[in-house]
């Protein structure tokens, strides 16, 4: 029987228990999400962001491979975390037109762009996809 997290959507992580801890979403910067494996490709499905306190109004993150980090989503604002605990959904939007979606290949380096920095909270990041 196939492993469940080579058969269906699962939490992807580089880190124990899948969370991706962010320690400053007051700094503008580029962090590791996740590696694909060797020998593995990997479909993104979406992603979770939860933060520790008001995250400000100028948040503005984007996902996707490598230092570009826009491929699996462009700019998403972060105006509405307000509080501990408060969550968004970042994936792409369908449409009358469906999103595009890419297969990421072994090896390939999926990271989050804080591109504007909000006010000084951490935040935990969950990334969901298809590993095959």
């Amino acid at each position: 029987m196939a492993d469940l997290k080579e058969s269906g959507l699962t939490l992807l992580s580089d880190t124990a228990g899948g969370i991706t801890a962010l320690t400053d979403m007051s700094v503008a910067a580029i962090q590791t999400l996740y590696t694909v494996p060797v020998g593995k490709t990997c479909i993104l499905s979406h992603a979770i962001l939860e933060i520790s306190a008001d995250a400000g109004a100028s948040l503005a993150v984007t996902i996707g491979k490598d230092a570009a980090a826009i491929d699996f989503v462009g700019t998403t604002n972060g105006d509405n975390l307000d509080a501990d605990g408060d969550c968004i959904l970042i994936a792409p939007v369908p449409s009358a037109t469906p999103a595009t979606l890419k297969a990421y290949a072994a090896g390939d380096v999926i990271s989050i762009d804080i591109a504007v920095a909000g006010n000084a909270t951490t935040a935990n990041v969950y990334l969901f996809g298809i590993l095959y």
